[in-house]
């Protein structure tokens, strides 16, 4: 007789960090007989994958689950569970809101999920397991509930089998006014090198060519064993001749973390790519202390001047909020300066969400306009988007070296069946490129001519003789040609 296996549907929201944990959560309920499926319809096993740093995200996921309220009770067999940042900030909470949910699991239990959802299945009703909170205990006990459990991986659960995500450091220790990541994912810590460098070899013997390292604020990872401090450099220098890794990146970077050694060390490393996320998140030294983010403006560009120093080519990119706690029109216009000058190769940038449990929600008033904040996105994200297309005109006629991920979204979009169709990669500086090509490329690393561009997109021709034949009107919604400047 033969087990029909349970049937599970998973759903990320977030960041970097929640898309690994979704792929290790994955990875260990297939061996437990899981099977991924692709709808909610299809599976008796319902899983959200959350994020706290905004209000959207957390409206997205209670809206998810209050459209599954009648599904519940069409089938109350079916196991339902919130993980994540979200379950660890609101915890029982969820329960409330949400009655029907089974299982509330926290970043730092994600271990626990098989079993929960098995007690949750026998009758054992409500399953809640997160970590303690900051003050609920030594600092050793509550960083010990925070443990994440790495390296649990699986390369069908990528979206590519050739590029992993590799966690080298959990938590933060920074407490930015305006962040719950301090309360969600507890104290900063870093892994064991030794074990970062076994799940590395592990992830090239599973074909991967690309590896990020993560980091809340990476690059002030290190791990003292022995009498002897191990740095994000000293990291990047043994996992670089690993047989099989072509690519090496990392993020997030926390600016005043962006010292000369490790600098040092990504010049001298060919396959460390020169792509430096930094985020600045305001122009306005005053914004910045009240968001205790640690640095001024200056220290800042003293970063960018480094970086530059070091790495004159580096793509750097940036996180800006605007409309945060009591920031003026010139404050915002501060920050206006700062995109002009650094020209980002692309900014991720938000308006200013209140978060229960931070300072800014406890000691500052949440006082700019909705009207005034989504203005102040909208100009900026203009700006930003204009230097993006100045800066990826340079690119036209250069040829450069692309990961081939797969399919490119339009290509999808469409359904395109066929051998020969849009292919979508990424350059060593994490630029997106498109280009004609047949499928059995993916996964290679080849050159790329660049013809076009937009501000978010290199357009090109790869320079391979199994590339096949130039696709014209491959999307509609990209601009014409323009002839490459000699």
């Amino acid at each position: 007789m033969t087990t029909t296996p349970h049937r599970l549907y998973i759903e990320t929201v977030g960041c970097q960090m929640n898309v690994l944990d979704s792929e290790m959560v994955i990875a260990s309920l297939r061996r437990h007989g899981y099977q991924p499926v692709d709808s909610v319809e299809q599976a008796d096993t319902i899983l959200f994958n959350t994020c706290s740093v905004r209000q959207h995200a957390e409206d997205k996921i209670y809206s998810a689950l209050g459209q599954l309220r009648r599904h519940k009770q069409r089938c109350p067999e079916k196991i339902i569970g919130v993980l994540g940042c979200m379950a660890q900030k609101d915890q029982r909470l969820i329960f409330e809101r949400a009655p029907y949910v089974d299982l509330v699991v926290g970043p730092g239990q994600l271990q626990q999920t098989a079993e929960l959802i098995e007690r949750a299945r026998a009758g054992g009703g409500r399953q809640l397991a997160v970590s303690l909170g900051r003050r609920d205990g030594p600092r050793e006990q509550v960083r010990r509930s925070h443990e994440t459990f790495d390296p649990l991986r699986d390369p069908a659960m990528r979206p590519t089998p050739f590029q992993a995500y590799l966690r080298i450091q959990i938590g933060c220790d920074k407490f930015c006014t305006y962040c719950v990541v301090p309360m969600t994912r507890g104290p900063e810590q870093g892994r064991p090198p030794e074990d970062i460098l076994a799940e590395a070899r592990l992830l090239a013997d599973q074909g991967c060519k690309e590896i990020t390292l993560l980091g809340q604020t990476v690059n002030s990872y290190r791990y003292h064993s022995g009498g002897r401090t191990t740095r994000l450099a000293d990291l990047l220098v043994a996992l670089h001749d690993i047989a099989g890794i072509q690519r090496l990146k990392f993020v997030t970077n926390y600016p005043k973390h962006m010292t000369a050694e490790l600098l040092q060390a990504v010049r001298g490393l060919p396959r460390c790519s020169h792509y430096l996320h930094v985020p600045l998140q305001s122009g306005s030294n005053r914004i910045l202390q009240d968001m205790k983010r640690g640095y001024t403006v200056e220290d800042y560009r003293e970063t960018m001047a480094r970086i530059r120093e070091f790495l004159p080519d580096a793509a750097v990119s940036s996180d800006f909020i605007v409309g945060f706690c009591g920031e003026t029109e010139d404050d915002f216009q501060q920050s206006v300066q700062m995109v002009r000058e650094c020209r980002f190769k692309n900014s991720f940038i938000f308006k200013y969400s209140e978060r229960p449990g931070t300072k800014a929600a406890e000691l500052l008033p949440d006082d700019v306009p909705e009207e005034v904040k989504r203005r102040r996105n909208q100009e900026l994200l203009a700006l930003q988007d204009a230097i993006s297309e100045e800066d990826n005109q340079r690119f036209l006629g250069r040829t450069v070296d692309v990961l081939v991920e797969g399919p490119s979204r339009a290509a999808e979009k469409r359904g395109d069946a066929g051998d020969v169709l849009q292919l979508t990669g990424r350059t060593m500086c994490d630029r997106i490129a498109v280009f004609p090509g047949t499928r059995r490329l993916v996964g290679e690393i080849l050159p790329v001519t660049i013809c076009d561009c937009t501000a978010h997109t290199l357009i090109g021709e790869a320079m391979t003789k199994h590339a096949g034949p130039p696709l014209v009107g491959l999307d509609p919604s990209l601009p014409p040609a323009r002839k490459a400047r000699p």
